[in-house]
């Protein structure tokens, strides 16, 4: 099992002011803040970033998501340093991770849990094929129908795929609306579900944030890899990493990530760090 990364004193964890001008005790463990030091000294780092439940809280409404500030300022400080790349790779259609996240001009983006990749100007969008449009079609009117008959469920299109939520739903409609969603789509041919937190993702393309990071690792020439991640579809990212790279997992579930911070807060606490180290490690 995981180490846990955070300390044993987070009383002041959830309050910006504490944290200022190194008075407050790290939340990070000793181990935890001597691996960024570790991974920091690499040639060329990548450091991809989940998005909601990682730099943002979760939030009962999508579009009302926003990065902490302390990350969110730590983040774009490494997206200008030398041999450093950085990325938000999210379950998000792209245009939704670029109106909430607002990321720095230099950072990747890969979208749909890996469906969706933008690599700078001139990336080419995702294109379904007939086939895939007519199914995803069939998929949003079988969902649609669900949705009608679960108060607190709504449905959000994506460029491959349909999610339904169920955050605003009693949990035993939230539970009901998902399983007749498995029973009608589980087994039909093309289509791909992923469970997340209150979401059930449906797409028409197979793809996984593990791809993505492989991807990226490739195209970018990096030679280690920090994620951070908070939900069950970011399990795939974390399994795919090698010797060398740095895995975090926020919050409490199970994980294969060999550390675990407690919540978005300490994201901020663990960019900071990695910041303050790759400078230290670029100067040398």
């Amino acid at each position: 099992m995981t180490p846990d990364a955070t300390g044993t004193d987070n009383s002041g964890a959830n309050d910006p002011d504490t944290h200022d001008s190194g008075t407050a005790r790290l939340s990070l463990s000793p181990e935890l803040l001597a691996a960024v030091r570790r991974v920091a000294g690499t040639e060329h780092l990548l450091v991809a970033m989940d998005f909601d439940g990682t730099m943002s809280p979760l939030v009962d409404h999508a579009a009302d998501a926003r990065a902490l500030p302390r990350s969110a300022a730590a983040f774009a400080a490494l997206a200008e340093l030398p041999e450093t790349t950085t990325a938000l790779i999210s379950g998000r259609a792209l245009d939704s991770l670029r109106a909430v996240a607002s990321p720095p001009e230099e950072t990747l983006l890969i979208g749909s849990h890996g469906a969706e990749v933008w690599m700078g100007p001139g990336s080419s969008q995702l294109m379904l094929d007939d086939a895939q449009r007519e199914l995803l079609a069939e998929v949003r009117k079988e969902l649609e129908g669900i949705v009608e008959q679960a108060p607190g469920t709504l449905l959000e299109d994506k460029p491959a795929g349909v999610v339904l939520h169920t955050r605003l739903a009693a949990a035993d409609v939230a539970e009901d609306a998902v399983a007749a969603a498995r029973a009608v789509l589980q087994d039909r041919r093309g289509v791909f579900l992923k469970t997340g937190h209150r979401v059930l993702e449906t797409s028409v393309v197979n793809a996984s944030k593990g791809e993505g990071i492989s991807f990226l690792r490739q195209a970018t020439g990096a030679t280690a890899v920090v994620f951070a991640g908070d939900d069950t579809t970011d399990e795939d990212a974390l399994a795919s990493l090698v010797p060398g790279d740095l895995g975090v997992k926020v919050g409490l579930d199970f994980t294969q990530a060999e550390f675990r911070v407690e919540a978005p807060v300490h994201i901020c606490e663990l960019l900071e760090a990695l910041l303050r180290e790759r400078k230290r490690a670029l100067d040398h």
